[in-house]
């Protein structure tokens, strides 16, 4: 049973940073596609970034794009999220997830979730 726990959330003036951080468990973790999707109060879950088993290949939400970079260390068997120049939109609970398979930017093509983290940025 894969289990992902998030880590780094917190609350931020807007323009700053945070850097999110997702241990994995319990399976190969080489062989999944990770991703981060995140979801704010009343609006469904939404994609934010993916990046694929070996870590060459990422995709992100247009929103996010330039601000934040994904990347996983398969030795560790963590995937992070560096979130930059961050803006009161980002507030949202950001969510770590699994797929056994190739990388996909919908929720519910996805295996394994956490439990999710908490993003307050302040105007």
């Amino acid at each position: 049973q894969v289990q992902l726990v998030e880590s780094g959330g917190g609350l931020v003036q807007a323009g700053g940073s945070l850097r999110l951080s997702c241990a994995f468990s319990g399976r190969t973790f080489s062989g999944y596609t990770m991703g981060w999707f995140c979801q704010a109060p009343g609006k469904e879950r939404e994609f934010v970034a993916v990046v694929n088993w070996s870590g060459g290949t990422t995709s992100y939400a247009d929103s996010v794009k330039g601000r934040f970079t994904i990347s996983r260390d398969n030795a560790k068997n963590t995937v992070s999220l560096q979130m930059n120049s961050l803006k009161p939109e980002d507030t949202a609970v950001y969510y770590c997830a699994a797929r056994w398979g190739p990388y996909s930017e919908a929720p519910d093509r996805y295996d394994y979730w956490g439990q999710g983290t908490q993003v307050t940025v302040s105007s």
